[in-house]
């Protein structure tokens, strides 16, 4: 999921393409009419929140309202799957983050480094950018932390989780970053604040990705099926 820059509403985006807009955000299409060769991994908003990109496994990136297309790795053999994106500051790049750790960048992105081609205790499962240094980190299913020109905050790389991380948000002062496990468990980094979890909840779904909401500090969690969860952050309706 991702949201507006306002807070006043999300997107969720499905494996198949499909995008659900809720409160204020714009519905700007989505991938549903494509023959896509991968299922929709991640869907990022644009800085002005006038529109959003789709990544697929393979790579492929497809740009909706005011986001530009500045590149993909569709159709180029990769090691291992894309698994995010994360947009520049101003959004005219954005770097793509696979599985393997590997970065590709694009548009104004700058390449500050990767894991790509290092042993990995767990894959890569998120991208996060720091606007304040034009950096970014890159998280692991055990919540290893991998910044590149961006501060480390700290991880749980040494911790026992009962679940894999799965997805990560930077605080909007870029002060600090949160990750979410499958099973809702939330852990804050730097001066990120902690509004709760659902760790300690019965799910129908796994949990499945993550939005800060830029106004409040607070954050959304969205289930497998659709389910969101709003801590000190409105609910705008369910995926």
């Amino acid at each position: 999921m991702a949201a507006t820059p306002s807070g006043g509403g999300y997107w969720v985006a499905w494996s198949n393409g499909k995008v659900s807009d809720h409160g204020n955000a714009g519905n700007f299409g989505d991938a549903t009419t494509l023959s896509l060769t991968a299922p929709i991994a991640h869907i990022v908003a644009t800085p002005d929140g006038g529109g959003y990109w789709l990544v697929a496994g393979d790579g492929g990136t497809f740009a909706y309202g005011d986001a530009g297309f500045y590149g993909s790795m569709g159709g180029i053999p990769l090691n291992r799957p894309v698994v995010d994106l994360a947009p520049t500051a101003n959004g005219k790049g954005y770097w793509l983050v696979a599985s393997d750790g590997g970065i590709f960048a694009f548009g104004n992105a700058a390449f500050h480094g990767s894991m790509g081609g290092q042993q990995l205790n767990r894959p890569m499962v998120g991208l996060a950018p720091d606007d304040a240094t034009g950096g970014y980190w890159e998280v692991a299913t055990d919540g290893g932390i991998f910044a590149f020109g961006a501060p480390f905050f700290g991880s749980t790389g040494s911790l026992r989780l009962n679940q894999p991380i799965n997805g990560m948000s930077s605080t909007p002062d870029d002060g600090g970053y949160l990750f979410v496990a499958s099973d809702g468990g939330v852990f804050a980094f730097g001066d990120a604040p902690f509004h709760g979890s659902a760790g300690n909840l019965v799910l129908n779904g796994r949990i499945v990705g993550m939005a800060v909401d830029p106004t409040t500090g607070g954050y959304w969690l969205l289930g497998a099926d659709g389910g969101i969860f709003a801590y000190d952050a409105p609910f705008y309706g369910a995926g």
